[in-house]
């Protein structure tokens, strides 16, 4: 009896041990994301296991795990998909780190804590090849793009694919008067012959190669291509829109998982998770600008000041993102 007693308890305690080694699973479709959760795991010995992948994937991956999620964080950049997770009751609410945010943080916050913004980007602006398109002929504006002497010299990302595209595309269709006249836009570019790329990597590899002049591209890229000595300039017309990069939580974790993933969220706005962020991916999405008091983007980043900019309010538009992302790919990308 006392075999079978110790048996079951080993047993027992076999299970416990099981369920506490069950590793917090990450998916995210940022450049850094690697380093951050290894830093993580170091820094606090949670066991945590990443999915990287692009956001339009993800965003799928999620959707079809509705019934059984294999989840615990979801990280990617654009509050109006995150938004569409929250409608659908995928994410968990109210919950806000312990954060004093900076005017661009509190700019992005969503008033029901069904996710947490972490950093912010521009979701697009223009990055030019200096050695296709001559000084005295650079674009300013984005109505610029549509003139007879950059025909099929612009290209940019698949808003179905990229995270920061759609974002893109609802801050033109927001700045330009609503769906109708931005649809007419994308229509207009696409007759002066606009190339859709997947993501920012496929898109910056044309530019560069010189197979387009202007590459519309998220700030963060645009910069890393300047920090890497690229022959380009950065042009930010009047609007661009800003992007949070965001967290969520899933709704239907246990609450050993959702403890975990509330201690992720709080190392990943620490300063020592800052840090991590913008060392782990210099040439893409370390060039971030911090949304905490205290906090300061990387050298090189082009400053705020001077940047119009705007907010792409995700309550309008984050239930618009799966059809304008179909009419995108059915009229503009084929």
């Amino acid at each position: 009896m006392k075999r079978i007693w110790m048996a079951t308890l080993l047993a027992g305690l076999g299970g416990s041990l099981a369920l506490a080694a069950q590793p917090l699973i990450v998916y995210s479709a940022q450049g850094y994301d690697r380093a951050v959760v290894n830093a993580f795991v170091k820094a606090t010995g949670i066991p945590a296991e990443l999915v990287d992948s692009s956001t339009g994937p993800l965003i799928a991956r999620v959707e079809a795990q509705k019934q059984h999620p294999q989840w615990g964080v979801v990280w990617f950049d654009g509050a109006e998909a995150m938004r569409a997770l929250a409608d659908q009751g995928l994410l968990l609410k109210h919950f806000e780190p312990k954060v004093q945010w900076n005017a661009l943080g509190r700019d992005v916050v969503p008033a029901d804590g069904a996710y947490v913004p972490v950093s912010a980007t521009f979701a697009g602006i223009l990055v030019v090849n200096t050695k296709v398109i001559a000084p005295a002929q650079i674009p300013t504006t984005w109505k610029d793009l549509l003139k007879p002497e950059y025909r099929g010299l612009v290209g940019m990302n698949n808003p179905a694919i990229s995270g920061p595209t759609y974002p893109l595309v609802a801050g033109l269709f927001q700045s330009l008067g609503g769906t109708k006249a931005g649809k007419a836009y994308f229509e207009a570019l696409k007759k002066n012959g606009l190339h859709v790329y997947d993501t920012n990597g496929v898109t910056l590899r044309a530019l560069f190669s010189g197979a387009i002049g202007i590459a519309i591209v998220q700030s963060s890229a645009g910069v890393g291509a300047l920090l890497k000595h690229e022959p380009v300039k950065l042009i930010y017309p009047n609007p661009v829109s800003l992007l949070p990069g965001d967290i969520g939580i899933d709704a239907q974790a246990s609450p050993q998982v959702i403890s975990e993933a509330k201690k992720f969220v709080d190392f990943v706005m620490s300063k020592a998770g800052q840090r991590v962020m913008q060392t782990g991916d210099p040439g893409g999405d370390s060039n971030f600008y911090p949304i905490v008091q205290g906090e300061n983007p990387k050298v090189g980043v082009t400053p705020v000041q001077g940047i119009h900019f705007q907010k792409v309010d995700p309550l309008i538009w984050g239930p618009k993102e799966s059809a304008i992302n179909t009419w995108f790919t059915n009229n503009i990308v084929h």
